[in-house]
């Protein structure tokens, strides 16, 4: 049975007040996770919104919660060297008793790398990297002397500790001849975001292809998506809802009908409930459910009391 989890935008003027309130209605809740995004800055053109630092938020929220399971969505190793982000992920994980689990992303916003003077490589090489920075952190993980020679990183005898074998790597992407195969050789959860339940069944079809080939039980790699959401008792409510939504991301469709074109999903409790229940049956063993209406704890009320108890 699928598990329902959260995941808020940490660039969308998320402060710490926000934040904490948040991570307590979703403890409090029931839900299963709380996830967030690594981004410097807001993603359509309002930069003088907060944008709440990754690691210190994370390492805030273990000390803060007890039962929830958080992480990034997905770092970028654009921002970071693997070494580091191995570093900081063991160490999460221990502070927060194994509830940490590690999202690993090849980087993708070109605008934020220009507005902070940051290199974006293209494409190929930032899938390169994405591939070896996988492996250097799995290596470094482990606990023992690790050496690595690549195009972009390399080893020599680096050990650190604590070790995190075992620590969950979450990667995300859809392209499906490089980066579903990359994903398929390291990660141990696939996430991928913003598609229909057709587009997420086909894509993970194709995941089970490159499990076969690279001689792995595609049942071992776990299977999740991102997407937003609405929920309301009636037609006006998730208007509104919608509209609250907007005011964060303006490109997200204007009304329902609209919303479930995308595939998103959205509507009364009922409807919510059939929808994740489709991309449960497609092999959904993770939905995120994007949150972008920060100060909106009434719909995860909502979605607590009505869906929660259907899922694991």
């Amino acid at each position: 049975m699928a598990t329902i989890g959260l995941m808020i935008e940490g660039q969308e003027d998320l402060t710490w007040e926000r934040f904490f309130q948040l991570a307590q209605a979703a403890e409090d809740l029931g839900f299963e996770s709380l996830f967030r995004s690594d981004h410097l800055t807001a993603l359509e053109g309002f930069p003088a919104r907060r944008s709440l630092d990754l690691w210190t938020s994370l390492t805030a929220l273990a000390l803060r919660t007890r039962r929830l399971r958080f992480g990034p969505l997905v770092c970028s190793l654009t921002f970071d060297h693997p070494a580091l982000i191995a570093k900081k992920a063991a160490a999460l994980a221990e502070l927060s008793g194994g509830r940490f689990e590690l999202g690993l992303g090849a980087g993708w916003y070109k605008g934020e790398h220009r507005m902070f003077g940051l290199p974006y490589p293209p494409y190929t090489e930032r899938l390169e990297r994405l591939d070896e920075g996988a492996r250097v952190i799995k290596m470094l993980w482990a606990g023992r002397p690790a050496d690595f020679t690549g195009r972009h990183y390399a080893l020599a005898q680096a050990e650190t500790h604590p070790s995190a074998a075992g620590l969950p790597l979450i990667m995300g992407g859809k392209n499906e001849q490089r980066t579903l195969r990359i994903i398929a050789e390291h990660a141990d959860e696939w996430n991928c975001t913003y598609i229909g339940v057709d587009g997420f069944a086909r894509k993970s079809a194709v995941l089970d292809e490159h499990c076969r080939t690279l001689g792995r039980q595609p049942g071992s790699l776990r299977r999740s998506l991102m997407l937003p959401f609405v929920i309301g008792r009636d037609a006006a409510e998730v208007q509104a809802r919608i509209d609250a939504q907007r005011a964060m991301f303006p490109s997200l469709p204007a009304d329902l009908a609209g919303w479930r074109a995308a595939g998103y999903v959205g509507g009364a409790p009922a409807e919510v409930l059939a929808q994740l229940k489709a991309y449960e049956a497609a092999g959904a063993a993770r939905v995120l459910v994007q949150h972008n209406s920060l100060d909106d704890l009434a719909s995860l009320e909502l979605l607590a009391g009505a869906v929660l108890p259907h899922f694991a």
